[in-house]
């Protein structure tokens, strides 16, 4: 489990596709802190660690886990949100994200606000129902607030704090972004679908 609070921006060192795609990221986290096997938030995607180095990670990636995200778009170079798994005790600043994301939205405006920033989303049809104002998203694994839905549309503001601590401050419309919706709604929704 994790907050959907970003605690390191990574880098992706290098790709490499046999099998399943194998990338090793760059991070500011002390790897010596960090065991095998520990879940690691990549863009919002739960990913497992399997080597360290003093400065990086390991994950393997399956076919899947790339089908249903934006990993099919990670190159060298690219930097990633990245968040450690939740331990008993942590400050629960976001909401409850699991890392298993739903899907991929699209970025679709993107407009200053003052000194914040409005992104405006186009979600799958099929998740869009989940998405309600006032209400929370995990977005390349970050927490965020929704403010306004219109159809599969739906939109967000970005403090200045968050686009300097994140890798929201380089998005551009068009962006793929990973998307997981609030658990809370997927059971209030299944909850609908068992009363109808």
């Amino acid at each position: 489990m994790f907050t959907g609070i970003i605690t390191d921006i990574g880098r992706i060192r290098s790709l490499r596709q046999a099998g399943d795609l194998h990338a090793r990221i760059t991070t500011a986290y002390d790897t010596g802190s960090i065991e095998i096997g520990a879940s690691i938030s990549c863009d919002g995607v739960c990913l497992t660690a399997v080597a360290l180095g003093p400065d990086w990670f390991d994950v393997d990636i399956s076919a899947e886990t790339v089908s249903k995200t934006n990993l099919s778009d990670w190159a060298e170079g690219r930097d990633v949100n990245l968040e450690r798994a939740l331990r008993v005790g942590d400050e629960l600043g976001g909401h409850i994200v699991s890392g298993h994301v739903d899907g991929v939205a699209r970025i679709v405006a993107i407009r200053d606000e003052g000194e914040s920033t409005r992104l405006s989303f186009e979600a799958p049809a099929e998740l869009a129902r989940f998405v309600a104002p006032k209400g929370s998203v995990a977005l390349n694994g970050t927490s965020l607030t929704v403010n306004e839905v219109e159809g599969t549309r739906f939109g967000v503001n970005l403090i200045p704090h968050t686009k300097e601590v994140t890798t929201w401050g380089r998005a551009a419309e068009g962006d793929l972004v990973n998307l997981e919706i609030d658990t809370l709604a997927r059971y209030v929704a299944r909850l609908q679908d068992f009363a109808g």
